[in-house]
């Protein structure tokens, strides 16, 4: 197993999975997902699909199986009660820039 994600690299863990929003893995999820800003509207307003999610965190992996499949399936047994702050963290350096 690997390191524990550091939040002051702006990394966070949902389970195996280590997960932090570079610029390139930014605009991977945003040629995938569409304006970012509408991502985080849709996540706002309850919308966001958990595909949308799973995609913005394989986009932003660290860690985790290479297989996409294999990687949803761990984000979805997760479950979204584990999955959300992960979001949150991830949506709120989207919108602070960091």
């Amino acid at each position: 197993m690997s390191a524990p994600a550091n939040p002051h690299r702006g990394e966070a863990q949902l389970g195996d999975i280590s997960v932090r929003p570079s610029f390139a893995a930014l605009v991977a999820a945003e040629a995938e997902l569409g304006p970012l800003f509408a991502l985080v509207d849709r996540a706002a307003d309850g919308q966001l699909r958990l595909s949308e999610m799973a995609a913005l965190f394989w986009h932003c992996r660290q860690t985790g199986p290479e297989d996409r499949a294999q990687f949803c399936e761990m984000v979805a047994r997760a479950g979204l009660v584990a999955a959300t702050p992960v979001l949150r963290n991830l949506l709120r350096q989207i919108l602070a820039g960091q």
